[in-house]
C-alpha cells in the first residue's frame, strides 16, 4: 500500500483502520508558507529508494520519515529543504545528502497535483478537521502549469466531479483491482479513490 493511502487514512475514518494525523510538509509561494497536502518527494523516493531517509527516529505522526520544504520560483518547483526528527521536537536538515545541488532540487522529476491548504479549520466530524481554503496546483516536470482556488465546500464539488471523469478511464479499474486485493468492498474504494483524486490524475478533468 502506497504511503499516501497510510497517511490519508490519518484525515478520514474508515472502519478497517485508524491513525495519528501527519506532519504536512510546507511550500513557499511570494514569501508566504503554507501546509502542503501532497508529497512530491515520494515521486523522486520511488525512483531512488536508497536515498530514503533511514536514520530518522520512530514516530507514528510522520510515516514517510520527514518533511519537506518546497518553493515556487518563477513557475519552477524546487526542493528547498529536507528535515528529520532526531529526537521529540529536535529536527535536523538533510537535503546536502539527498539533493547536494541547486541543479537536483529542481523538482523536474514530479508531474502531477500540489494542493495548499490555509486559512481557520473547520470541522466537519466524520471527516475531522479540514481547512477553510484549499489552492491546487497543476505541476508538470516541476513547472507550474496552472492553479485554481477553492473554499472547502467548492473544493469537495470539484474532487466529486474529478472523480466520475476518473471512474470511466482504464486507471480507475486497475486501482479497483489492486484495492479488492487488500480486502476493501466498493464502497471504501470509491470512498478513497475520489476522497485523493488528486493523487490518481495529474491534470485537470474538468473546468
Amino acid at each position: 500500500m502506497r504511503v499516501l493511502l497510510a497517511i490519508l487514512v490519518s484525515v478520514i475514518s474508515f472502519s478497517k483502520l485508524s491513525a495519528t494525523i501527519q506532519y504536512p510538509d510546507k511550500i513557499i509561494i511570494n514569501n508566504k508558507e503554507y501546509d502542503l497536502l501532497t508529497f512530491p518527494l515520494e515521486k523522486y523516493f520511488e525512483k531512488h529508494e536508497s536515498k530514503r531517509p533511514d536514520e530518522k527516529y520512530s514516530s507514528t505522526a510522520l510515516w514517510r520519515g520527514y518533511v519537506a520544504t518546497f518553493e515556487i520560483i518563477d513557475n519552477q518547483l524546487f526542493v528547498e529543504d529536507i528535515k528529520i526528527e532526531v529526537s521529540t521536537g529536535k529536527w535536523k536538515s538533510i537535503i546536502n545528502k539527498i539533493l547536494p545541488t541547486r541543479k537536483d532540487r529542481l523538482v523536474t522529476w514530479y508531474s502531477g497535483f500540489i494542493i495548499l491548504g490555509h486559512g481557520e479549520f473547520v470541522d466537519l466530524h466524520e471527516r475531522g478537521n479540514t481547512y477553510e481554503n484549499y489552492v491546487l496546483i497543476e505541476i508538470k516536470n516541476g513547472t507550474s502549469i496552472q492553479s485554481k482556488d477553492f473554499d472547502y465546500k467548492t473544493y469537495e464539488v470539484f474532487k466529486t466531479r474529478q472523480f466520475e471523469v476518473y471512474k470511466q478511464s482504464k486507471d480507475y479499474i486497475k486501482e479497483v483491482k489492486k484495492l479488492k486485493k487488500q480486502d476493501w468492498d466498493q464502497k471504501e474504494i470509491d470512498d478513497i479513490l475520489r476522497y485523493s483524486i488528486v493523487e490518481y490524475t495529474d491534470k485537470f478533468l474538468v473546468e
